[in-house]
């Protein structure tokens, strides 16, 4: 039997609550204690919610302010795939033809639905719909296939660009759990989007019987997942606790405290919903109590208390009585969500709204003013419309625009008696301009920067105190060095030479730790095996790198390249001067042109391929190797396509092959400290792995010497592995030492000052013992390693220098000191240096 949780005494609530008083902060156990506040103390508890409240409100600019959105119902569809025990949304596929009606609403349902919305002064449109009901019944499946749409989703998507050009109405789109290219691909059609956390209560989810048991998406790991997902797309993002569903209170405190974790670290969760339990007949839980009154208020004034006064912090006004809401206010609300004059709450149909004149007089009977605002809050408003922000998408921006108020207090709020009307969704104008520094391509042996740190440095990367505490896990226990004269480390080496490609990770994990006589051999055998694959020759191309902008809200914290569109160190080429500096390298006798830029929300979504395009209408005979997977992938979330089709539409326009940049490392746990937004590692593995079989030849890359350890590294080339071995798309691997100097990873004291040469050698040696048989060449960073560290790694196992660049703007902006051009004579040298013949190749390896 479970054991019984013991509940908080007395003593133990009022110690919590007089800590909570002089404004210290709680921990779980406190916020536990604080819950089961009754009488007096609850009394005493709300108003010091309330306090911090009301400070919030006064740092916002709008103290005495309580907000809500106007807004209309849609539910796209009542089918989902989850079995909540309390839930009457849901329907079955019989149960919507008995009703009369599709499995989804249609089209013209949806508009009209909107358009009531938009007559009688609504701002925002919400889409609740269940969770990927295709996956569960096959009468969705039909509709959509019959209707030309291949998921829920993206009729979701397709839906709200027609409720935003025939309406104006914002979509504020509740789908359920989503992943992160999924919300990658919806973001640019809706200014917001939510999920309900509910509870992280794995009890919850996995004990037969209780609420969640059942329902694949209600797994709070998932759900949780999501939430990240979204902060890492600077998604402003609806989320809450469901509380009375037989959570205990400490589970309800560790839920509170997961939000608060999630809002800290990326700072994209927009409201906190505090949603009460109301049993339904017809459900599993129909016969369990509604959530008592005082432990509502108890749930809101700790979940202000824990969230603190920047938090906003809703409670559904129809959920309770009205009379009730004054205890709501009391308890530390600022938001009563969503309010509507058409349409009912369809998720608690018996719960209708109160009408908005008795919700504003219960307001002001407690000192608040009723204001409306959008389905995306203030403070997310302003930042996007001030300027260099990636909270609100351009194609999306003009909509909120044309319904916020722009300047005075209520600034980010709706505009009063603002109508919201039709506008189209489309690219931001402008189209593809020369914008900013370009003065930074010519600069050779400084970095050209005016600025130390971009200007939003505070805020673009996440809570850096978040990233600190992941980059203390990601580092792992210090693994011991392996030495020739102990038996693991003569183990391991015979291993790799009876069978390099095969070897076990175990094994190769002591070779990657090898120091002193064991580092030799390995870095021996590594030569040994480079000569066996591909002979004596040191090669490289003549190319020009061409970073055509460094506008990006990504969030790489590692990258010292990316600036915010209003920074004096920001800039991007036009499509003609790309195709110029094309033309410049062509004459110089380059045969390749390597593309790549930031991920600026303002690129026009045909910007990937005109880039192409203009490039061989200038010189048709060049080879384009251009676009990261990360590129990529903002391609196919800026013009609606997949992945395979975007490439296959940049292969038709003359796109060569693909840097296999954006790999970092290919762990999520390492990603996730590297990088705030980038994507994850089984989006870059699905690109790399589509490119090569619609015909796309790919590099390999790994960037270490950060926050990683040599397990990760093993891991990566594992992966590569995998892909090669299924696809046999890579031409080359290219290891990438961090270079730390201007990093904002390095500046804010996270990461570590790069790799050492022991790394470096090890790196490159495990790359050519593991990859051996699989992929032939290993390239070596003349920019990163400079000239004596590129002829240490062609004695580890490298074979090829690169390319000239004749510009390298993004390692050079970091801090490399080894330039950002070689000349042919230049790299010449560094093989004549070791002995080594050079030659010239193509960019896939043919002899030139």
């Amino acid at each position: 039997m479970p054991k019984m949780p013991v509940e908080p005494t007395p003593q133990q609530v009022r110690r919590a609550l007089a800590r909570a008083e002089r404004g210290a902060a709680v921990d779980v156990a406190e916020a536990t204690a604080l819950l089961a506040a009754t009488g007096a103390d609850l009394d005493r508890l709300c108003a010091a919610a309330a306090k911090v409240r009301d400070a919030g409100l006064l740092a916002a600019g709008r103290p005495g302010v309580i907000t809500y959105s106007p807004k209309v119902f849609i539910p796209i569809t009542t089918l989902c795939r989850d079995r909540c025990h309390y839930c009457t949304f849901v329907e079955s596929p019989g149960e919507r033809r008995r009703g009369g009606h599709e499995m989804f609403l249609s089209p013209d349902e949806i508009l009209d639905i909107a358009r009531e919305g938009a007559a009688l002064g609504c701002l925002e449109a919400l889409f609740t719909l269940g969770d990927r009901p295709e996956d569960r019944w096959p009468e969705a499946r039909q509709w959509l296939d019959s209707k030309g749409y291949d998921s829920t989703l993206a009729y979701v998507r397709a839906m709200a660009v027609r409720v935003l050009e025939e309406t104006g109405l914002l979509p504020h789109l509740n789908p359920g759990v989503m992943s992160w290219e999924e919300m990658n691909r919806l973001k640019p059609v809706a200014p917001s989007m939510g999920m309900m956390l509910e509870t992280t209560s794995r009890r919850l989810f996995e004990a037969r019987g209780e609420a969640h048991f059942g329902s694949p998406d209600k797994d709070p790991e998932v759900r949780l997942r999501v939430l990240q997902d979204a902060g890492r797309l600077s998604i402003p993002f609806t989320t809450g606790l469901l509380v009375g569903i037989g959570e205990t209170l400490r589970e309800r405190a560790e839920t509170i405290f997961a939000l608060r974790a999630v809002s800290k670290a990326y700072g994209s969760v927009q409201e906190v919903i505090v949603q009460n339990f109301r049993a339904k007949p017809d459900t599993a839980m129909r016969h369990t109590d509604d959530l008592d009154l005082d432990d509502y208020r108890a749930a809101i004034a700790v979940s202000r208390l824990v969230l603190g006064p920047r938090a906003r912090i809703q409670a559904p006004p129809n959920l309770v009585d009205l009379a009730e809401c004054r205890a709501l206010l009391e308890a530390g609300v600022d938001d009563w969500g969503g309010v509507s004059p058409l349409t009912p709450d369809h998720v608690n149909p018996e719960r209708p709204w109160p009408s908005l004149e008795r919700l504003r007089e219960v307001s002001a009977e407690c000192g608040f003013d009723l204001q409306a605002r959008l389905t995306v809050h203030p403070e997310f408003v302003r930042a996007a419309l001030d300027g260099g922000s990636a909270w609100l998408d351009p194609r999306v921006s003009g909509h909120v625009a044309a319904l916020a108020q722009r300047d005075g207090p209520g600034a980010g709020l709706a505009r009063p008696g603002v109508h919201p009307t039709g506008l189209a969704w489309q690219e931001p104008e402008g189209g593809f301009a020369s914008t900013g520094r370009t003065d930074l391509f010519e600069t050779v042996d400084t970095t050209g920067r005016t600025e130390e740190r971009r200007s939003d440095f505070a805020d673009v990367y996440g809570d850096w105190g978040s990233v600190r505490d992941a980059a203390a896990l990601t580092a792992g226990p210090t693994l011991p060095h392996a030495h020739l004269n102990l038996a693991p480390g003569r183990e391991a080496l015979a291993a790799a030479e009876r069978d390099p490609g095969n070897l076990s990770d175990e094994h190769a994990l002591t070779l990657m730790t090898a120091e002193g006589d064991l580092l030799r051999e390995v870095v021996s055998l590594a030569d040994d095996l480079r000569r066996q694959a591909v002979g004596d020759e040191v090669t490289y191309v003549v190319n020009r790198n061409i970073n055509f902008t460094n506008v990006c809200y990504v969030g790489c914290r590692f990258c010292a390249f990316a600036q915010r569109r209003t920074d004096a160190d920001a800039y991007t080429l036009s499509l003609d001067e790309v195709a110029d500096r094309a033309g410049e390298a062509w004459d110089l006798g380059a045969t390749e042109v390597c593309m790549q830029g930031g991920i600026d929300p303002e690129l026009p979504a045909g910007a990937y391929v005109d880039l192409v395009t203009a490039v061989k209408q200038r010189v048709p005979d060049m080879h384009v190797h251009a676009f990261s997977p990360m590129e990529v992938v903002n391609g196919t979330m800026r013009t609606g396509l997949s992945v395979e089709d975007f490439l296959i539409k940049a292969r038709e326009a003359g796109l060569g092959s693909l840097p296999g940049t954006a790999a970092e490392i290919l762990d999520d746990e390492v990603r996730w400290v590297l990088t705030k937004g980038k994507l994850p590692a089984r989006s870059w593995i699905d690109v790399v792995s589509t490119a090569h079989r619609v015909g796309i030849p790919t590099t390999s890359t790994m960037m270490y010497g950060h926050v990683d350890n040599p397990r990760h590294w093993v891991g990566h080339l594992r992966v590569l592995t995998r892909i090669q071995d299924e696809t046999g798309g890579f031409t080359e691997f290219v290891p990438l030492p961090f270079v730390h100097t201007s990093s904002p990873l390095y500046l804010a004291g996270v990461a570590r000052p790069g790799p050492t040469l022991r790394d470096n050698l090890a790196v490159h040696a495990l790359a050519r013992i593991l990859l051996h048989g699989r992929i032939h060449h290993v390239q070596t960073s003349w920019v990163k390693l400079g000239s004596d560290g590129t002829r240490a790694m062609l004695r580890a196992g490298a074979d090829d220098l690169g390319g000239t660049l004749m510009e390298e703007t993004i390692s050079r902006m970091a801090g490399s000191e080894h330039g950002s051009a070689r000349t042919v004579a230049e790299l010449r040298e560094i093989g004549a240096g070791i002995g080594r013949p050079v030659r010239e190749r193509t960019t896939l390896y043919d002899a030139r």
